[in-house]
């Protein structure tokens, strides 16, 4: 998040300093090979736009959702309503996302944003090469029968190759397919501590302790276990490990 705030201020800030006489009139140049440039003030104005969908695209277009959704069901599968808080798992799911990720930017910032800003590529060509890496990603883990669905809503179900895919089936496809993933995930971690939750109710039916809260005799224990198996490390790990399976 750190560059691409640097990289933001980079072409703002330009714009800004020479701003003597305000905003230049919009101005469109069209070069020899019919790509077409704009104006510098037109470019930060895309530019801001650009970043107003920014937590969209984190959300919508990255690994961020199936991280939060499996964070948020072990909090709920463990007993505890609040630790930890909602804010360190935002904080949490959006650095593992960054982790996750790093590739993509990696990518995205070598073939798309560092060509435009050394003005290598018009807007266009430049737009396309940011695109792509998250394309390639999103296609990855899109299930087919979710993209087939969408296609088919859409009346177009025909495309010669991923790339011809466009970016409004192939998002939700990815969100439907991310969210089945996550749930499938939280069902499975769900798994050892219902059985714990069981056992405790049981025994304290056993000894008819029926007016005592399984909840408060199974905190501990399910608490314990997640401890002694290193349960953060090994969530954090599958979770990272699932998205270049």
């Amino acid at each position: 998040m750190l560059r691409w705030f640097i990289m933001a201020m980079v072409v703002i800030l330009p714009s800004v300093a020479s701003a003597e006489q305000g905003l230049e009139a919009i101005t469109v140049t069209t070069d020899g090979s019919g790509d077409q440039t704009y104006t510098l003030s037109i470019r930060v104005l895309l530019m801001m736009t650009a970043l107003a969908f920014l937590p969209a695209a984190v959300m919508m277009m990255t690994s961020f959702t199936r991280i939060i959704i499996v964070l948020a069901i072990l909090r709920q599968a463990i007993g505890l309503m609040q630790a930890p808080s909602g804010q360190v798992l935002v904080g949490l799911s959006l650095f593992l996302t960054l982790f996750i990720m790093a590739p993509v930017f990696e990518q995205i910032n070598n073939e798309g944003l560092q060509p435009y800003f050394n003005e290598e590529i018009p807007p266009k060509k430049a737009m396309k090469a940011i695109l792509n890496p998250l394309r390639n990603f999103m296609l990855n883990q899109t299930r087919d029968p979710d993209l087939k669905l969408f296609s088919n809503i859409s009346g177009d179900n025909k495309y010669n190759s991923p790339d011809d895919v466009p970016l409004s089936v192939l998002v939700p496809a990815f969100m439907t397919s991310e969210l089945k993933t996550a749930f499938q995930i939280g069902f499975l971690l769900f798994i050892p501590f219902l059985i714990i939750d069981l056992v405790v109710a049981s025994v304290l039916m056993s000894m008819g302790m029926m007016m005592l809260s399984p909840m408060i005799i199974s905190l501990p224990f399910k608490i314990m276990l997640f401890v002694l198996v290193d349960g953060w490390a090994m969530i954090m790990g599958t979770l990272a490990s699932s998205f270049y399976v």
